[in-house]
Parts: C-alpha cells; sequence; structure tokens
C-alpha cells in the first residue's frame, strides 16, 4: 500500500507572500521616507511623529483598499472564465474533450494517451480539468481579495511602526541618520526572509529592496531639504 506524500512548494504562499512583502516594504520605505522628508524640512520632532502616524494609518487603508480591488478584479475574471468554460461543457462536451486532449499532446503525450488522460479527468471534474489546464486556475493560486486585503494592510502597519519606534525615541539631530540606517536595516531583513520563504536567492533579494528602499528615501530628503529651504 502506497502512502500519499504531498509536497509543499512556495507558490502554496504566493497569495500572502506577495501581500505581505509588498504591505511590509511599503510601509517602512514610505514612512521612513516621509519622516525623512519632513526632518528634512527642519519641522518639530511632534510635528515629524504626527506626520510619521498618518502617513501610517492612510498607507494601511491605501493598501487594503488597493489589494482588494486589486485581486477581486482577478477574481471576477476567473469567475467569468469558469461560467464560460461551464457553459461549453455543457453545450459542446466533444470540442472540449478534444480541446483538453490536445493540451496533453502540447505537453508531450501520445494521443491514445492523451485521450485517456482526458477522458478520465473529464469524468471526474470536468470544469476543475478545464480551469486548471486550459485556463491556469488553481486553488492555490486562485485569487482571494480579502486575504490579499488584510494582509496588505497589517504587514503595512507592522512595517510602518519600526521606523516610527526610532523617531519617537531618537533625537531630533540625528533623526535622519538614524531612520535611514535602521529603516534599511529593516529593508535587507525583509528582503532576506522574502526571498528565504519564496525560495529565491536571499543576496539578490535582500540587496534589491535595500537598493530600491535606499534611493526612495534619499530622493524625499533631496525634496525635503529644497522645500523646507525654500519655505
Amino acid at each position: 500500500m502506497h502512502s500519499r506524500h504531498i509536497e509543499r512548494h512556495a507558490t502554496d504562499r504566493i497569495g500572502w507572500l506577495r501581500a505581505s512583502v509588498l504591505g511590509a516594504n511599503d510601509g517602512i520605505v514610505s514612512t521612513a521616507s516621509l519622516v525623512i522628508g519632513v526632518a528634512a524640512a527642519h519641522t518639530g520632532h511632534s510635528s515629524i511623529m504626527v506626520a510619521g502616524i498618518a502617513g501610517m494609518a492612510a498607507g494601511a487603508m491605501s493598501m487594503a483598499a488597493g489589494e482588494y480591488v486589486s485581486v477581486y478584479s482577478q477574481a471576477d475574471t476567473e469567475q467569468a472564465d469558469l461560467a464560460r468554460e461551464k457553459l461549453e461543457l455543457e453545450t459542446d462536451w466533444d470540442h472540449e474533450f478534444q480541446e483538453l486532449a490536445a493540451i496533453y499532446v502540447s505537453r508531450g503525450l501520445e494521443p491514445a494517451l492523451a485521450d485517456q488522460v482526458a477522458e478520465q479527468l473529464m469524468k471526474h471534474d470536468a470544469l476543475g480539468a478545464h480551469a486548471r489546464d486550459e485556463l491556469g486556475i488553481t486553488e492555490v493560486l486562485s485569487a482571494k481579495p480579502m486575504q490579499a486585503a488584510l494582509a496588505s494592510a497589517a504587514s503595512f502597519a507592522v512595517g510602518a511602526a519600526l521606523p516610527l519606534v526610532v523617531t519617537a525615541f531618537g533625537p531630533e539631530a540625528m533623526l535622519i541618520p538614524l531612520v535611514s540606517g535602521t529603516s534599511l536595516l529593516f529593508l535587507a531583513l525583509l528582503g532576506g526572509v522574502a526571498a528565504k520563504a519564496g525560495g529565491a536567492g536571499v543576496w539578490a533579494g535582500t540587496a534589491r529592496v535595500t537598493f530600491w528602499g535606499a534611493l526612495a528615501m534619499a530622493l524625499t530628503a533631496g525634496v525635503g531639504a529644497v522645500f523646507g529651504t525654500a519655505v
């Protein structure tokens, strides 16, 4: 008797991982950049904190709304495709059978074997077979709007809280180097953890996230300094 062995792959985590990494990265970069930009404009410590907290709240809500709308649009598209496929199965079973068998032939099966595979899979779950092999829709990769929205909002808030804590306890005169340095460290750790969880190269993921974070903070600091001087 053979025991079933179910492997776990990185794609099993792709839905929440993408939203969480994106949210945390945006939380760190946008909040740190906001704090640095306001600090570069020679604003008081309390005003910097207010701006940072407001940015965290607005960013978390924006991330949640954006992810929900975006992923819900994907879910609507998937449902429309499934409904159309279901209708085609009800009205033209033979054509759908030939279509599925042709897919398996294109993947390397002999025509006779492809016919057998298509016949058995359609007998078991015709819509599921076509959703997976014709449309590319699977349970693991299907759109989950609420999951993406909650993961984005929560991870953004966590990411934003990191530079805010440094801002709250750091001396005003040292805020820019402190927030910049610690935020880059946070980004490097996030990039490494995300790459590891996704099965990608750790160093490449770390360098990519850190570089773009540093660029965003540098540009924001420059804008703050210019406008702070002008005003």
